[in-house]
């Protein structure tokens, strides 16, 4: 099947480029556009004044006020700019599982691509890192059109493998990217669960926006197995052959732990989380994500 319509189904696209893709907190950019810069520039939304000090540009001095009060001061504005959007999508072998025919590393692919498509149809800019216990690949921020094709490219060629070490691999993430953008994880968050909550948090105090798109199989989830089963691990050498039906209800207490830690760590370091099934269609994730965030930013 052709990477455009494996990751990019055409009923999904359709729906999904009506969105609007905005980032929450401010963002830095380098191109005029749709988002709040925490910088002051020439643009046409007036902020504040301040007072005047010896090399200013008089051209920006308010002679009103000056009329008016006998003192220099400065009009300041607000510029809008571009988003700058980074993908980030889990390549560890925990991400190979899928239960249904699809795996999780297939479906954040799908979501990466569709969130790539929305970006770059707001002419705002994206790229990607895929990653496991370092980086993989990565794909440089870019507006163009055709830099789609870069980002499915990537995602079509990496196959999930090695261990997760999020921690690492967002202090290398802050490095490539430092100025302020949108990170937007795509993960199971298993394996190591502590360092990529600490990595999450990493990206915040770097000033980025963060957005957690937390996936998990329905196996994974529901854990239906009811016939003697071999469990086995995808990062590690362990495995287990058991009464599935023994270990349902601790599963399920100690995956809500799990889920409850993840949400709180998300809470605390004020980035958006959602838990995502791997059967939800990816076009309703998006919207309901986005509708939250948009929301956010008028409210």
């Amino acid at each position: 099947m052709p990477a455009s319509k494996r990751f990019l189904p055409p009923e999904a696209v359709k729906r999904v480029q009506r969105l609007e893709l905005r980032a929450r907190h401010i963002v830095e950019g380098f191109l005029s556009g749709a988002h709040r810069s925490p910088y002051f520039g020439q643009s046409v939304e007036f902020v504040q004044h301040r007072q005047y000090v010896p090399g200013d540009d008089v051209r920006h001095v308010d002679w009103k006020v000056w009329a008016r009060q006998d003192r220099l001061v400065i009009k300041q504005y607000e510029e809008d700019t571009n988003l700058r959007c980074a993908l980030l999508i889990d390549s560890s072998e925990s991400m190979s599982y899928g239960g249904k025919g699809q795996t999780k590393f297939d479906y954040a692919c799908t979501l990466a691509a569709c969130l790539a498509l929305l970006v770059l149809r707001q002419q705002d800019a994206v790229g990607s890192v895929l990653f496991d216990n370092k980086i993989r690949s990565r794909v440089p921020l870019r507006t163009s059109q055709r830099h789609l094709t870069d980002i499915v490219v990537s995602l079509e060629n990496t196959q999930p493998a090695q261990k997760t070490n999020l921690d690492s691999v967002f202090r290398d993430v802050v490095q490539t990217f430092p100025r302020r953008g949108l990170m937007v994880l795509i993960s199971d968050l298993l394996g190591a669960e502590d360092s990529s909550l600490r990595g999450v948090d990493t990206l915040r105090r770097a000033g980025h926006d963060v957005m957690v798109l937390h996936v998990l199989d329905d196996d994974e989830l529901d854990f239906p197995f009811a016939d003697p089963t071999r469990f086995e691990g995808l990062e590690t050498s362990d495995h287990l052959t058991c009464n599935p039906r023994a270990l349902r209800e601790g599963y399920l207490q100690a995956l809500e732990r799990f889920l409850d830690h993840v949400r709180r760590a998300c809470a605390a370091s004020k980035s958006d989380y959602l838990l995502v099934r791997t059967s939800d269609a990816p076009d309703a994730v998006l919207a309901k994500l986005l509708s939250d965030r948009m929301h956010t930013v008028r409210r």
